[in-house]
């Protein structure tokens, strides 16, 4: 499944860089050839269609961290740790409620997968006839980034609790380092407090690139 999502990211990727470095004036003029050439390339059906993918392949990554995450807070499914991730359960709630924030995120992502791409309504007495609804597909895309990115924080820091009650046993380097770099920016979740600034505050290393950095730094570049 994230092979797919990879493959989908890597179209977007090359589709930017394709559109980035294309020529967007129409008409182009050709000074060399002394010619003008009316042309369509303004039109930005291309990103419209790329952003929409990205949606898509980062809408289904949430929704799989958030299926990882039940499993870690549901007694029946977790493997012995206890259910919320709270010894005191009861009195403490533990990231039951962060689950639901994580579930409640993902359900607004599949609403904001729906193309945007696809709709076009003709306008000035139908002289624009056609247009990519490009703008709204990359709203959409920048909004299911950032509810991925809290989804995924919420994971992290429920998967730091979680690799903490098995302790003598340790995990490997790679999960180690992200352990310690999310306990760099989150303390370990005792009594019940809110978790909303430490959401955000994982989110953040996700977004700009410090937490993968962590990673890197101890296991070597990841693909």
């Amino acid at each position: 499944m994230h092979g797919a999502a990879r493959d989908l990211l890597d179209y977007v990727d090359y589709t930017v860089s394709v559109e980035l470095n294309a020529a967007t004036d129409n008409p182009l003029v050709l000074v060399e050839e002394e010619a003008l050439v009316s042309n369509g390339n303004f039109h930005g059906q291309p990103l419209a269609f790329a952003l929409d993918a990205l949606a898509m392949a980062v809408s289904e990554l949430a929704n799989i961290s958030e299926r990882r995450l039940e499993r870690l807070v549901n007694p029946n499914l977790s493997d012995g740790l206890p259910a919320f991730l709270t010894t005191d359960g009861g009195l403490n709630s533990g990231f039951m409620i962060p689950q639901y924030v994580a579930a409640s995120l993902v359900s607004e992502n599949k609403s904001l997968c729906h193309p945007a791409s696809v709709d076009s309504i003709p306008t000035s007495a139908g002289q624009e006839d056609h247009v990519s609804m490009g703008n709204a597909s990359g709203l959409k895309a920048w909004q299911v980034l950032a509810n991925a990115e809290s989804a995924l924080a919420i994971e992290l820091l429920a998967g730091a609790q979680a690799v903490e009650f098995l302790a003598p046993l340790q995990p490997g380097v790679g999960v180690g380092a992200t352990r310690a770099r999310v306990r760099t920016i989150s303390d370990r979740l005792g009594d019940d407090r809110p978790l909303s600034p430490d959401i955000e505050a994982v989110a953040t290393a996700i977004r700009d690139g410090s937490l993968i950095g962590a990673v890197e730094a101890e296991v070597g570049e990841l693909a």
